[in-house]
């Protein structure tokens, strides 16, 4: 009789295990084939939406494989030089604009782009390196414009990986890094620390890439950032080879580190210097 109760147990504890396993491997199964849905939410706009700005401005479109990139192009009537602006993982074009007037009172002529599937951009993303072929593109479409100004290479959250490859590609006046991370990975495991890191399709190293950039580098940190807290910043400025300032905001989250003082007018000195002052 004890052996089979014993028998029994072991046969309920192998189907727990069992379905525990399956439930996992589902789970992670979930989680790989939604990446794209979880890491790039994408907001779209309307073929026919029309942006409208209190400045000049001109809309550009962008031609890649399989695809057309929106971008806009903010220009002053003299300008210093250039910002090339890559956003973050959330929002579109109609919202990533809201703060045009910094741009207008630095003097910069501003470019910002929508990744694949995003506002008016079609197609979808796909790879990681489709993702650095697309700002490579939207960066050429632009440089001759601007080849005899200072260009200032602008990354916001997920933009500050794209900002940096394309960084240690070409030399621009100087690397801005807001709200960076070390690696996509890195916050992955932040955010799900029972996934393998082999699951990771968009690993997003700028860590291993940030030492072959020789421009300046300016790195932009909030205090009381969760996402991306300030030690990735502290890890990443630790591996820049080139002049490297890490500009600590205080109080700052991910989210709202762009509305602080210290934000503005310690982003907006460090600017109009590169500008030529």
């Amino acid at each position: 009789m004890a052996s089979k109760l014993l028998r029994r147990g072991f046969v309920a504890i192998g189907i727990v295990a069992a379905l525990a396993s399956l439930a996992y491997a589902g789970l992670l199964a979930t989680l790989y084939s939604n990446q794209e849905q979880l890491i790039f939410p994408a907001t779209k706009l309307p073929a026919d939406y029309k942006f409208r700005f209190n400045q000049r401005f001109e809309e550009i479109h962008v031609e890649v494989p399989g695809s057309s990139l929106s971008a806009l192009l903010f220009r002053q009537p003299d300008p210093r030089g250039l910002i090339f602006y890559l956003h973050g993982n959330g929002g579109d074009l109609s919202s990533w604009t809201t703060g045009l007037e910094f741009y207008r009172q630095i003097n910069y002529d501003l470019f910002i782009f929508d990744y694949r599937g995003y506002g008016k951009s079609t197609g979808r993303i796909e790879s990681e390196a489709q993702l650095h072929s697309d700002v490579r593109a939207a960066w050429e479409a632009i440089a001759q414009r601007y080849r005899n100004m200072p260009v200032v290479f602008f990354g916001r959250s997920l933009g500050t990986a794209l900002a940096t490859r394309l960084a240690a590609d070409v030399d621009p006046a100087m690397l801005v890094l807001v709200t960076p991370f070390t690696s996509l990975v890195a916050v992955g495991k932040r955010s799900y620390p029972f996934a393998p890191e082999f699951l990771m399709k968009y690993p997003l190293h700028t860590d291993t890439i940030i030492g072959a950039v020789k421009s300046p580098v300016l790195l932009v940190a909030g205090t009381e950032d969760e996402l991306t807290p300030l030690a990735d910043s502290e890890q990443l400025k630790a591996l820049v080879r080139s002049p490297a300032e890490l500009l600590v905001v205080q109080g700052a989250g991910h989210n709202d580190i762009h509305r602080f003082p210290a934000y503005i007018d310690g982003l907006a000195a460090r600017l109009v210097k590169v500008g030529g002052g």
